[in-house]
């Protein structure tokens, strides 16, 4: 047989067995450890390790590494036919519907309690959404992601959304808030934002979520974020300025935006009446070369943001 057709084989024997088809539902609607899928299905570690195994093996689930912790979930680029395949398990299904409960209520416990959005929360999701109405987002990588207020955010705006972040509790609470906002596009990673463990022009929309001002070198994350940017792609940076002065900082962008061949469109203060954070948008002026020069490790104001 051709590898095609021994390809459709393997997928179809994979999903034969129910407890699989389960498994699966369950990655559609996000990353999921092991030890969760385990407490959801009710079954041993070793026997879910058995249908993950084969389930990658048929290439309908990709397995990573986040810190010191596995996850699975769907093929993150599937063929046209494991697309129809994982469509037609119907998540209203009873036991479906009762593995996701499970795993909600597992989940929701990982969750704290937090103050409504402020004045400064909301002039800023409504700052990114009126960013993105005329433009769409396309494959969105978050630079910083914390607990996910972006992602969640423009996950349903998205193709495809990318979380990195250092710190792992972050990233575990942002997995529960974006399973719980239902936002399944949504992935998460540990990441180093001066090196960025992506191909070149991998994304349409790359924000910087308040990172600069820990970065050492800010010019090089800006070049590594516009190394993984799309010819045609945006960068947006969101950054605290409380205690700095909005106008130097903004010159330091400038600077950097101009070495780098990117333009930088004039800095929005948010919110108007506190004005303690600055989001300002660049966008490439000329073609981008694969031989880009690093910026020089220059002290920059940005850094003493903490």
């Amino acid at each position: 047989m051709s590898t095609h057709i021994d390809s459709m084989v393997e997928q179809f024997k994979a999903l034969a067995d129910p407890q699989r088809l389960r498994v699966v539902a369950l990655c559609r609607a996000g990353e999921l450890s092991v030890s969760e899928l385990t407490e959801v299905l009710g079954q041993s570690q070793p026997r879910v390790s058995q249908h993950l195994k084969a389930l990658c093996a048929a290439g309908l689930l990709d397995r990573f590494r986040d810190g010191k912790r596995v996850y699975y979930r769907l093929a993150s680029q599937p063929s046209p036919l494991q697309r129809k395949l994982v469509a037609l398990i119907n998540a209203d299904a009873e036991a479906f519907g009762d593995d996701t409960r499970r795993l909600r209520r597992l989940r929701s416990g990982n969750l704290r309690d937090t103050d409504g959005a402020g004045e400064t929360d909301r002039a800023i999701a409504g700052a990114l959404i009126e960013l993105t109405v005329t433009q769409p987002v396309g494959d969105l990588l978050d630079i910083g992601c914390g607990r996910g207020r972006v992602l969640k955010l423009l996950a349903s705006r998205a193709n495809r959304a990318v979380g990195i972040d250092i710190d792992s509790e972050s990233r575990d609470i942002a997995r529960t808030e974006l399973f719980m906002a239902g936002a399944e596009n949504c992935s998460l990673r540990k990441g180093n934002m001066h090196q960025l463990d992506f191909d070149a022009d991998s994304f349409d929309t790359v924000i910087l979520d308040d990172v600069l001002g820990d970065a050492e070198r800010p010019a090089d994350v800006l070049a590594e974020s516009q190394r993984v940017l799309r010819p045609a792609g945006r960068i947006f940076i969101l950054q605290s300025i409380a205690g700095l002065d909005a106008a130097v900082v903004g010159k330091e962008l400038a600077t950097m935006a101009n070495e780098l061949g990117l333009r930088l469109a004039p800095p929005k203060m948010l919110p108007p009446t506190q004005r303690a954070w600055l989001l300002s948008v660049l966008t490439r002026t000329a073609t981008k070369t694969t031989t880009q020069k690093p910026i020089g490790e220059r002290e920059s104001s940005l850094a003493a943001v903490r």
